[in-house]
């Protein structure tokens, strides 16, 4: 299917998001994770196009291409944002994917606009808040407060690609760096990474639309991954998929397994609706 991206600036109140936007047919919006770049769909959003979609894949709030002037950097206005571009491109109800956070702001945006939402794709998905030691706690609160907090991201995130990074994976990195050396980026990043996931977490039961949970079986964000990815599936009523030495970005360690899982999905999700 011949198509075109188009990077696109999304007002909102308080500044704008960064989206782009190809392909047609029904919509998806894909979220990615703190100090992660729309760019993280690199291998899903074509793949999705292809398979006869609309695909818009959006910066967060002081990431990327995004404004860094906003006053919160939570769950909840990332999941506000998810919804305006709905609206924006008038394709509800749409498809949430989310990323790590993004799976935060797509349950909260589900709970919050039935009507808007009929599909969610949790990947690598935190919807509450883990258990952590206060010591832990406090010193992850200092090394992503300071200026050397981008350098801190830059080392930790190969971490959490366990198994095979993508072959690019050098020069997506590079882009986040330049990311965050932007006006601003830097410290909304670090406001970002001090968010709650209690309002997602509080809106589980509320979410009426079709839920696919994706996790890595070896993501080191998660004490036991498949024990999280199961609590999240009985609460949404969700399908399960886990992914094999996948870490928390498993769509893209294993875009092979995942677009295949999320294109049979989005089927019935369209089904449905």
């Amino acid at each position: 299917m011949p198509s075109t991206t188009e990077t696109r600036m999304l007002t909102r109140p308080e500044g704008s998001i960064a989206y782009d936007v190809s392909g047609h047919g029904p919509l998806v919006v894909c979220l990615p994770g703190i100090g992660e770049l729309r760019g993280s769909y690199r291998f899903t959003a074509p793949a999705l196009v292809h398979a006869g979609f609309r695909v818009a894949t959006m910066d967060l709030r002081g990431h990327g291409d995004s404004d860094a002037t906003f006053s919160s950097y939570d769950d909840v206005a990332a999941g506000q944002d998810a919804l305006a571009l709905i609206e924006e491109l008038g394709g509800a109800p749409a498809t949430i994917l989310g990323n790590s956070m993004g799976a935060g702001a797509a349950v909260w945006a589900a709970a919050e606009r039935p009507e808007a939402v009929a599909g969610i794709v949790l990947l690598g998905p935190f919807v509450r808040d883990a258990p952590v030691n206060p010591v832990m706690a406090l010193a992850f609160r200092a090394l992503m407060a300071g200026p050397w907090a981008p350098a801190v991201w830059n080392a930790y995130l190969p971490t959490l690609y366990p198994g095979r990074k993508p072959d690019d994976f050098d020069e997506h990195r590079a882009r986040i760096r330049a990311s965050m050396r932007q006006p601003g980026h830097r410290t909304a990043f670090s406001r970002t990474t001090r968010t709650t996931h209690a309002p997602s977490e509080r809106r589980l039961g509320d979410v009426r639309a079709k839920a696919l949970i994706v996790m890595g079986g070896a993501d080191p964000d998660f004490r036991d991954p498949e024990a999280e990815a199961r609590w999240i599936g009985e609460r949404l009523d969700g399908e399960v998929l886990m992914v094999a030495g996948a870490g928390h970005y498993p769509h893209a360690e294993r875009p092979d397994v995942v677009v295949d899982a999320i294109v049979r999905f989005l089927g019935t999700v369209q089904q449905h609706a």
